[in-house]
């Protein structure tokens, strides 16, 4: 294991545990911003991290906008000092309820949130109205990966002129994602992003031209992120969000990014039952499980170890270097998506300089805080 993520002192982790490098995540924060040529052209998803100490070191870099996709998220963020959060979801439900409760709460932060149709438009519109108040909606553009959104066209052109003339809402620009654009190439993934982007700019110019104000275009995840970075277009904001901490998987697909991986997993051995297994208390209840099975975690201490059952509380190895382990040895582990990772533990332990300097509670990992 690389020298640097050693901690002198273990006895107080209580494993499965997500321990986090405090100079490495500055690091890639910096690197981000170096990245995006500026602080102001940022808008980091909070999604990965979902901790307020994490928004404060990017408060104290300058980055002032922030996006989320929860409701919790976006309370966490607010509480932290942020005073400009998209909140990248569209509202339905008990949400719409949700939105008046936060601007009520907040009533200093700058909120918008997205939509695809006009039904929970106008009720929003209804809503926030009632409550004598506005909110900011930008339009979910579909950049083909056909998960929430609306194609350009005429039909979309129809909905935001609605958001523009429906009374409590605040027409804001687009939500511009393209999460399905995963080229290992980054000269593929370029040429993927700037097909569907040249689309969308064709089409807010001629929204523009019409008379509509379409003031920024929140753009991108962690993939796109650098692709977006070298564009000049004065509306766009970035919304990388996994680099932050970064994963194996990320690491593995785009070898462009060079995002160190910030967060680890802490791991103890609790068995050998056979002379070629030892089995591990982390299982899938504290490591993301939507990679494939067998591929959650990438071990830099045995990359050869097969890994043969995972449950709620294991996780088996195969290996032929299994003699070398005793029960309350240690591992670390890179999680292949530290997203939903982060949202299965209570709290990250800190590491500062080779030594646990604190713990930080991941504030967003629930439905909800208060709202």
């Amino acid at each position: 294991m690389d020298a640097c993520y050693r901690i002198a002192d273990t006895s107080q982790i209580i494993t499965p545990a997500i321990v986090l490098y405090r100079e490495m995540v500055e690091a890639n924060l910096d690197r981000m911003i170096k990245i995006a040529g500026s602080p102001s052209r940022l808008r980091p998803h909070c999604k990965t991290h979902k901790t307020r100490e994490i928004v404060q070191m990017e408060l104290a870099r300058g980055i002032g906008k922030h996006k989320c996709a929860t409701f919790a998220e976006a309370e966490m963020v607010a509480t932290a000092g942020a005073k400009d959060i998209v909140l990248a979801y569209n509202l339905v439900g008990t949400n719409i309820g949700r939105a008046v409760q936060f601007r009520a709460q907040f009533p200093d932060v700058t909120f918008a949130v997205t939509a695809d149709h006009p039904k929970p438009v106008k009720q929003l519109g209804e809503a926030m109205t009632a409550a004598g108040m506005s909110i900011g909606v930008l339009l979910d553009v579909d950049t083909g990966q056909h998960r929430t959104g609306i194609v350009v066209g005429d039909q979309a052109a129809e909905l935001y002129r609605l958001i523009s003339n429906t009374p409590g809402l605040v027409a804001a620009g687009f939500h511009v994602y393209d999460g399905h654009q995963h080229q290992s190439s980054r000269e593929e993934r370029t040429a993927a992003v700037d097909a569907e982007f040249n689309k969308v700019v064709a089409f807010r110019d001629r929204l523009v031209a019409e008379g509509a104000s379409v003031p920024k275009l929140v753009c991108g995840g962690t993939a796109s992120f650098p692709i977006y970075a070298q564009k000049t277009d004065p509306t766009i904001e970035m919304s990388p969000g996994t680099c932050v901490f970064n994963d194996a998987g990320y690491g593995e697909r785009f070898p462009d990014l060079v995002f160190p991986p910030a967060t680890l997993m802490l791991t103890r051995v609790i068995s050998r039952p056979t002379p070629d297994r030892i089995t591990l208390d982390l299982g899938y209840k504290a490591v993301a499980s939507d990679p494939p099975a067998g591929k959650r975690v990438f071990f830099p201490d045995l990359p050869e170890a097969e890994q043969v059952l995972q449950n709620e509380e294991h996780l088996v190895l195969q290996t032929s270097q299994a003699e070398r382990f005793e029960p309350g040895d240690e591992l670390f582990a890179v999680p292949r998506h530290i997203c939903p990772t982060c949202a299965l533990h209570r709290e990250i332990y800190v590491i500062s300089h080779g030594e646990l300097a604190e713990r930080w509670p991941v504030a967003g990992r629930d439905r909800w805080i208060t709202i």
